[in-house]
């Protein structure tokens, strides 16, 4: 067949040029995560673990033939244009995605910063294709942030899995601890729309809220593709409720922390049925230059449950959705605390709706977070009634 083409193609085919497409063609038949990297995505690649990369900010891979996101990255320019996870892109500047190859689409998604591409993309529960225009940047990836959500209470957001990742959830507790010195009571941890990344971040971030226990097992036919990870001593919330947000644009790595914590039962998983991406890619390099990104094994967590286009299944389901708050009206109703020389409270002084109005605008603002922060609080009320009784 090579002879062939060499000697009978209508014109002249390089012999490197031809081998890259044999293997991208034995690869693109196997599954969505195998591929030919070429020089440019090789180093896509290695840079991308590090945290900052060119592109748009989005996580794609193949489906029916069209480039689908797994999950837009946070505060990137896809994001900010609005793209979401599970939008199939049809077209892109104009020209069909299908029937080319993921790197293909990616190629074509490439480009200088400051250029402007436009997405055609397909969405959920809209009756016709949608037009997103975006801006490419360089894309820089803060892959831990964090804030107090109120006294005692901690949100970590991890929006994607990095070489560093879990050195800096381990500087984001610290901080939350430092910004609350009474203690920490619960925290939340977001992991939607995180497409994964480095395994041993995944294993980095499950170890630091368990101090023992299986954390994720692979399997493959080679033995050198069975790993066991296991969790050491030290959990850095020491036993504080822990309540996990995921959804459909949960992958991979977010996965195996998410099956982890839910099957070591040392943390609530609320939200929606996660990605189910629950496969090793394993990168062998050719040369200096290229590389074959090859499945390698199967991730299962701690109880034997296989994550591959099974995904993980919330605690809790939390469908996605915004709580309308109503608008003040111009004339707000009596209360008693409103009327003149009214007795006030001989233990608690003047009524404070400070608390109120924080948990509307959080309503308002994430209605999953505010899920998720009522759970915590409902968890320590349960502790602090468990430990009365005995």
């Amino acid at each position: 067949m090579f002879g062939r083409i060499k000697s009978d193609y209508v014109e002249d085919v390089d012999d490197r040029e031809l081998l890259a497409s044999a293997i991208r063609g034995m690869l693109g038949g196997l599954d969505p995560h195998s591929s030919y990297l070429d020089p440019d995505e090789y180093r896509d690649l290695r840079v991308g673990t590090t945290g900052e990369f060119g592109g748009l900010g989005i996580e794609v891979g193949i489906e029916d033939g069209f480039v689908k996101v797994i999950a837009p990255i946070d505060d990137t320019p896809a994001q900010r244009a609005g793209m979401q996870a599970g939008d199939l892109i049809v077209r892109i500047d104009g020209k069909p995605v299908k029937g080319l190859s993921l790197s293909e689409a990616v190629a074509l998604m490439r480009g200088k910063p400051g250029s402007k591409i436009e997405l055609t993309v397909v969405r959920e529960g809209e009756s016709s294709p949608i037009q997103v225009d975006i801006v490419r940047d360089i894309i820089k990836v803060a892959s831990v942030k964090s804030r107090t959500l109120e006294p005692g209470y901690g949100y970590l957001r991890v929006s994607n899995f990095q070489a560093r990742t879990t050195e800096d959830l381990l500087e984001a507790v610290a901080e939350l601890k430092a910004d609350n010195a009474d203690g920490l009571k619960g925290v939340v941890l977001d992991l939607r729309n995180n497409p994964g990344g480095v395994l041993n971040a995944a294993v980095g971030v499950s170890d630091a809220f368990l101090d023992e226990g299986l954390i994720v097992y692979t399997m493959g036919r080679d033995e050198d593709a069975k790993l066991e990870f296991k969790a050491g001593p030290d959990d850095v919330l020491d036993g504080a409720p822990l309540a996990v947000l995921v959804n459909g644009g949960s992958a991979s790595a977010s996965e195996i922390v998410a099956g982890a914590l839910q099957d070591q039962g040392r943390a609530v998983i609320m939200g929606e049925k996660t990605f189910g991406k629950g496969s090793v890619q394993t990168i062998v390099p050719i040369d200096d230059r290229t590389a074959l990104k090859l499945t390698t094994a199967r991730y299962y967590t701690p109880s034997g449950r296989s994550i591959q286009a099974l995904g993980i299944e919330p605690d809790i389901g939390l469908v996605r959705g915004k709580i309308a708050v109503e608008e003040e009206p111009d004339v707000a109703p009596l209360k008693e605390a409103d009327l003149m020389r009214h007795l006030d409270d001989p233990e608690n002084g003047e009524a404070d709706a400070a608390d109120e109005n924080e948990d509307t605008a959080l309503i308002a603002e994430d209605y999953q977070l505010a899920e998720a922060l009522n759970v915590l609080k409902g968890l320590n009320l349960f502790r602090g009634a468990a430990a009365k009784s005995d």
